[in-house]
């Protein structure tokens, strides 16, 4: 079992959603990541998602987008990305995904990326934009040096399309919440429910994690009710542009409403 397994089978004994975050390599430094990572480690996050930033952040919102033009303005690379999963891995017992787009993997070579993500302390990817019909460009190469690799399915998702998804996913399978980009929305999905019921037929024993639009503790409570994991990011790195130099502080303080959310009212 890989660390992202281990953390969901924690969170599972232990009564709860795992808490998934997500924050972007680079914004507004490699400095400035590691710390958002130690205070999400400090309030009990168990995976982070680690943005590679991207020119073309399709399937992102607002406040992703601008993380993402700070990163690669700052300079962030690829290898800076792994230069900085690496201190957070000596630093953190987080579990890591790499969360990229396909194209910044593709120039730096898949192989090469494989290779040096793993050595970086990554334990798994997720590609963005890579569908399970195109799995090929990528996925083999993540699996052979032990990566965990996490497919995306949403609420128009038809059953082939989520069988194969869940199919190729390994860590857990991640839920779309509703159409559309990545960013805080006031409610959840109405259909929600039955989008996870479909996901979890789909993935069998794999953990299903729900994200995309969850930003408030109330909201959280609501998701963690209904799935293994609960992701946010949009949120935190809001939160942590708005603070500035008190970034880290409010960051946590978000987190750990967050993550006790995530705990189930036992019947």
């Amino acid at each position: 079992m890989t660390r992202i397994g281990e953390a969901f089978d924690r969170a599972r004994r232990e009564g709860r959603a795992a808490f998934v975050a997500y924050v972007t390599a680079g914004d507004p430094s490699s400095e400035d990541t590691v710390g958002l990572a130690r205070a999400l480690g400090r309030a009990g996050a168990d995976v982070l998602e680690l943005g590679v930033p991207f020119s073309d952040p399709i399937a992102d919102g607002p406040v992703l987008q601008r993380a993402a033009s700070r990163a690669l303005a700052a300079g962030t690379t690829l290898a800076d990305v792994f230069a900085i999963a690496r201190r957070i891995r000596s630093e953190t017992d987080l579990a890591l995904v790499l969360f990229s787009y396909l194209n910044p993997l593709i120039r730096f070579g898949i192989e090469r990326t494989a290779r040096d993500a793993r050595q970086a302390g990554f334990d798994g990817a997720l590609v963005t934009d890579l569908p399970p019909e195109e799995e090929s460009a990528a996925r083999p190469a993540l699996r052979a040096v032990g990566l965990d690799t996490i497919f995306l399915v949403s609420p128009t998702s038809p059953p082939r399309r989520m069988a194969a998804a869940a199919r190729l996913s390994s860590g857990f399978l991640y839920v779309v919440s509703r159409a559309g980009t990545t960013g805080a929305r006031t409610a959840l999905a109405r259909d929600l429910p039955a989008t996870i019921r479909r996901a979890r037929a789909a993935a069998g024993s794999l953990p299903v994690a729900v994200g995309f639009g969850i930003a408030t503790p109330e909201q959280a409570a609501k998701a963690a009710a209904l799935a293994d994991g609960v992701v946010v990011g949009s949120a935190l790195v809001a939160a942590a542009d708005a603070a500035g130099e008190g970034r880290a502080g409010a960051v946590e303080r978000l987190a750990r409403s967050l993550a006790s959310a995530c705990r189930r009212a036992r019947p």
